[in-house]
């Protein structure tokens, strides 16, 4: 049974990648931004949202996970067989996010998405400098410690 976890900054493709693989193997989906907001720019608490990913994890055999939120990806890396951490550079991530589509799950309306997006890309720009459970050195961390099936998929590698 294939459990995938997929992470890494705002805008590295996560969302595209998962949605694919969801497709390809007939795998249940779950965003992990679609659990961790209370609404708009309020974080549930999260031992919330843990109790959430976990009630997915045991509801269903195999499925696809992706965030970036480093707390709960290191409780979902004890439940997958397979990591990828999609790491394409800034860059990428910022040109991604200028051509993301609507997301509703997120946003009342596409102008309210746009309004976010300057907030947003400065977030992008942290990445590599930020300390938080968002932070590259947080995700690499979770990375280079998995001892299973794990690829990073850099700006040589994702074609999204």
């Amino acid at each position: 049974m294939k459990k995938i976890l997929v992470f890494g900054n705002s805008g590295s493709g996560k969302s595209t990648l998962s949605r694919h693989l969801s497709v390809q193997h007939d795998l249940p989906y779950l965003d992990l931004d679609t659990i961790c907001w209370a609404s708009p720019g309020v974080r549930k608490p999260v031992e919330d949202s843990t109790i959430e990913v976990i009630e997915f994890i045991n509801a269903n055999s195999a499925w696809v996970i992706e965030g970036c939120y480093g707390s709960l990806i290191e409780v979902v890396s004890e439940y997958c067989n397979e990591m990828i951490f999609l790491n394409p550079g800034i860059e990428a991530c910022l040109d991604n996010n200028r051509k993301r589509p609507w997301e509703p799950h997120k946003y009342p309306s596409k102008e309210a998405q746009d309004k976010n997006l300057a907030m947003l890309q400065d977030w992008v720009k942290e990445y590599e400098n930020r300390d938080d459970e968002y932070s590259y050195e947080y995700h690499q961390n979770i990375f280079t410690t998995f001892e299973g099936n794990k690829k990073e998929l850099n700006e040589k590698h994702v074609q999204l």
